[in-house]
C-alpha cells in the first residue's frame, strides 16, 4: 500500500514561504502566484499542446514539467502542485471531462442519495501517479516548497450537483435546503476525497496545502456556517495531523473570511475586492496571502509596482504574510510582468 504518512520536509523548514505561513521571521516577503503553471507561460502551451487537461494531470513526467516552469522563470518562493480540483472524482470513475472554454462537465449530476453512494471513498491506489510526481518534484525542488492543493467540498460539490460551472448555483443550494440528507452524505464523500487527496501529496513530500473554495464567496455566512464549514474543518483538521502549515482561498468572500480561517486555517488567503488590511483584521491571529488584482499586471509597470508596495505595506500587520495575486493569473499575463513583480516583492525593504 502507498505509505500515508508526511514525507520529512526539513529541506523547505526555513523557506521564506514556510516561515510567513507559520507566522516567523522571513529574509524577505515570500511569493508564488495562484495558477502560475498554466496558460499564461508559452512553454506550459508547448508542452501541452494535444493533451487534454485530466491527462495531462495523469502524467507524472508532465506534471512535474509543468510545475516546475514557472519556479525556473520567475524565481518565485514555492511551486503549486499542477492537477485539477475534480482529479479525485474522475480517478474514483466519475464519468466527467474537462472542456476547454467551460471547465469541469458531470455526464450524471448527482440528484439522489443513491447518486452519492455510487461514488467509491479515495484511496492512494487510486492516484499512484500523484505520488510519483509530488516524488519527482521534492527532488528537483530541494529547498523550494511544493504546496499540495484539493477543492474544497462546496465547490466540488456545486460541479457534481450543477453538471458544470455555474453562476447562480441554483441547484447545489436547493439540493442544500430541500435535500439535506443528500446534501451532507454528498458533502462527506467529498471530504474524504479532499483529505485523501491532500494527504497523498503530503506523504510523498508537499510541505503545505492549500484548500480551494473557488465558489464560496455565493453563501450567506449562516448557509457557510451550517452546511458547509464542518466538512471543509473537517479536510483542514486532517490536513493538520500532518503537520503543514495549510492555506483556505475563496472568490468573493470578504464576508467569510472570519469563519475560514475559523475552519482550521493557518493562513488565509484574500482575494482582491477585499483591501488586505480588512482581511487581516477579519482573520484573527493568521497569516494572510494575498492579493494583488491580477489585472494590474496589464497596467504600466511603474502602476503595478505601486500597488504591489501597499501590499505589502498592508501586509506588515499580519501575524505572517504571502505575496500573492487576489486570484489565479489570467492566461493573457505576460510573464515578463510576472518576473518583474517577484523581483520587485523580493527585494522590497521589510521595514
Amino acid at each position: 500500500m502507498t505509505p500515508t504518512t508526511p514525507a520529512d520536509a526539513s529541506a523547505t523548514r526555513d523557506s521564506a514561504f514556510i516561515r510567513a505561513a507559520r507566522g516567523e521571521s522571513v529574509p524577505h516577503t515570500p511569493v508564488w502566484f495562484m495558477r502560475q503553471a498554466g496558460r499564461s507561460l508559452p512553454e506550459y502551451l508547448k508542452v501541452r499542446e494535444g493533451i487534454g487537461m485530466l491527462e495531462s494531470c495523469m502524467d507524472p513526467d508532465l506534471v512535474t514539467e509543468i510545475t516546475l516552469q514557472p519556479v525556473r522563470r520567475y524565481g518565485v518562493d514555492a511551486a503549486i502542485f499542477f492537477s485539477d480540483i475534480v482529479l479525485p472524482l474522475k480517478a474514483v470513475g466519475v464519468d466527467l471531462d474537462i472542456k476547454p472554454g467551460i471547465g469541469p462537465v458531470v455526464a450524471s449530476p448527482v440528484r439522489t442519495l443513491a447518486d452519492v453512494e455510487a461514488i467509491p471513498d479515495l484511496v492512494p491506489e487510486h492516484v499512484p501517479y500523484i505520488t510519483q510526481a509530488v516524488k519527482q518534484l521534492v527532488a528537483e525542488l530541494g529547498p523550494t516548497p511544493l504546496i499540495g492543493f484539493a477543492g474544497a467540498p462546496f465547490t466540488v460539490a456545486s460541479y457534481l450537483v450543477e453538471g458544470g460551472p455555474s453562476k447562480e448555483h441554483a441547484k447545489t443550494k436547493a439540493m442544500m435546503h430541500s435535500a439535506p440528507e443528500v446534501w451532507d452524505a454528498l458533502m462527506r464523500k467529498i471530504a474524504q476525497h479532499s483529505a485523501a487527496y491532500l494527504r497523498v501529496q503530503v506523504a510523498a513530500g508537499a510541505s503545505a496545502v492549500q484548500l480551494f473554495d473557488s465558489w464560496a464567496g455565493a453563501l450567506t455566512p449562516r448557509d457557510y456556517v451550517e452546511h458547509v464549514m464542518p466538512h471543509s474543518s473537517r479536510v483542514l483538521s486532517e490536513a493538520g495531523e500532518l503537520g503543514v502549515p495549510r492555506i483556505h482561498f475563496g472568490v468573493g468572500t470578504t464576508n467569510l473570511l472570519t469563519l475560514m480561517g475559523e475552519a482550521g486555517a493557518d493562513v488565509v488567503g484574500v482575494d482582491w475586492r477585499t483591501p488586505l488590511a480588512d482581511g487581516i483584521a477579519r482573520v484573527g491571529d493568521r497569516a494572510v496571502q494575498g492579493n494583488l488584482d491580477p489585472t494590474l499586471v496589464f497596467a504600466p509597470t511603474e502602476v503595478m509596482l505601486d500597488r504591489a508596495a501597499e501590499v505589502i505595506d498592508a501586509g506588515r500587520a499580519a501575524k505572517g504574510h504571502i505575496f500573492n495575486l487576489g486570484h489565479g493569473v489570467i492566461p493573457s499575463t505576460d510573464p515578463d510582468q510576472l518576473k518583474k513583480l517577484t523581483d520587485f516583492v523580493h527585494g522590497y525593504p521589510l521595514d
